[in-house]
């Protein structure tokens, strides 16, 4: 055998040898439970990204900014419901108008409230 092969696999024993071998190890102290991680909204990410941020990047035709909590305070006070059936239906108010679907119809349903759920977290 050549010795590089040979100090490969007698290298390659030691290191085998060393995972099984449990070293006592002081115990280590309880954690703090974590905090559930906060599921990453993707779909409506994603949705915004590409639709939604058209008006709600700079608040065309009255569209509230994405992240400004004095403007989508009192949408988000109405409740979710309200909020899908304007993304959903479409809505014209006092501040502007929201076209059915962020004018994009072949957005679902799901997609659509996924999109209000995350513009929602952002005035949060």
């Amino acid at each position: 055998m050549k010795k590089p092969t040979l100090l490969l696999a007698t290298l390659s024993l030691v290191l085998l040898a060393a995972c099984g071998k449990q070293e006592a190890a002081a115990p280590a102290p309880a954690a703090a439970p974590a905090a559930a991680p906060v599921a990453e909204n993707t779909v409506g990410k994603s949705v915004f990204g590409k639709t939604c941020s058209l008006c709600h990047a700079v608040g065309a035709a009255g569209a509230p900014k994405a992240g400004d909590k004095a403007d989508w305070g009192p949408r988000i006070a109405q409740g979710n419901e309200v909020l899908y059936k304007h993304a959903l239906e479409g809505f014209t108010g006092a501040k502007g108008a929201m076209p059915a679907r962020g004018a994009n119809a072949s957005l679902s349903d799901a997609e659509v409230k996924a999109a209000v759920d995350y513009m929602v977290s952002l005035a949060r």
